[in-house]
């Protein structure tokens, strides 16, 4: 337990410890955020912000859980999964600034890149940590057994699902970095306390602790945003934890806000290409509170809260479903 505390310690102060010296060499690089034209009006005040803050929280991650962790299989390819994400994320940054515009990497290759990161998740959760193609619903007591393909299909739709959840919901200072936190939160209360993945917990730990130094610069008003490079990279983390937990299907009520962020911004699309009509103001969901004059700080606090709620059920759900 004290390496995991430490570990999360660690991770918290070397992001704060690099963050100023960080957003001053982008600022110097004009390495900053293009805003959206349709975007809302509020948000053209925060175009040239520094962006691709997960580089530090990323950076703030790596030192202290390679040095302090075992690196077995599971948390190696957690590991490996996050970063590969959030690569994924910088490619779409990078391209965002050098071209000057709020469009970057196009879908299929972030598809492509996504996909082949869920084959060496799935090879490894199958072949070196030994997990079973099974669908725990750990509600009810409840299992599928999906066999090799299908469990392929459920591990890219994890890791998609869940990195875009993040993106999605990183559109409000402090948002997404908070959410995370606090969804990671639990994935380490669950590698620990039920499972006994000591390095996983660790991990989750690092990945915990590096939120909460970026808040610190990320906190309305924002000095930094994450950019997909976090965004991308935190919503893999957390995707490959719920693969290697096998808690995909409680990832749902886990992760909770994600899923509504994401389902708002479907059933926008859905309704307007329909019905020719918006359910919302705006999507995703902070926006439609935005447009309704609900200050940031606002949106954020109550959005803290809800993953907080949802994450507790989680973790309450999971502990029961394997105390049968």
């Amino acid at each position: 337990m004290g390496k995991i505390l430490i570990a999360g310690m660690a991770a918290m102060l070397i992001c704060i410890f690099l963050g100023p010296k960080f957003i001053e060499y982008l600022r110097v690089r004009e390495f900053g955020q293009h805003i959206r034209e349709d975007g809302p009006q509020g948000h053209h005040a925060k175009a040239g912000t520094p962006t691709m803050g997960g580089l530090i929280i990323f950076a703030s991650i790596c030192v202290p859980y390679l040095v302090l962790s075992d690196r077995d299989a599971q948390s190696l390819t957690v590991f490996g999964v996050a970063l590969g994400c959030a690569a994924i994320g910088f490619a779409d940054d990078y391209i965002k600034i050098v071209k000057r515009r709020s469009l970057g990497l196009s879908a299929r290759w972030k598809i492509l890149f996504q996909i082949l990161l869920a084959l060496v998740l799935w090879w490894v959760a199958r072949h070196e940590v030994g997990l079973e193609p099974i669908l725990y619903f750990r509600i009810g007591g409840g299992q599928i057994d999906l066999g090799p393909v299908l469990y392929l299909v459920l591990v890219f739709g994890v890791l998609a699902g869940t990195s875009n959840g993040v993106n999605l919901t990183d559109g409000l200072d402090g948002l997404a970095a908070g959410s995370c936190a606090i969804v990671l939160l639990t994935y380490t209360a669950i590698s620990f306390v039920a499972n006994q993945q000591r390095d996983l917990a660790l991990l989750s730990a690092c990945l915990v602790g590096a939120c909460i130094g970026f808040l610190w610069f990320n906190s309305f008003p924002a000095s930094i945003f994450m950019g997909d490079t976090g965004s991308l990279g935190l919503g893999g983390a957390i995707g490959a934890l719920a693969v290697m937990t096998q808690t995909e299907v409680l990832l749902l009520i886990i992760g909770g806000i994600f899923v509504i962020e994401a389902l708002s911004v479907a059933v926008q699309v859905f309704s307007f290409k329909a019905f020719r009509r918006r359910v919302f103001l705006m999507a995703p969901l902070h926006h439609h509170f935005e447009m309704m004059a609900w200050s940031e700080t606002k949106i954020m606090l109550r959005f803290w809260i809800i993953a907080a709620v949802c994450s507790g059920i989680g973790f309450t759900l999971y502990q029961h479903s394997i105390g049968r």
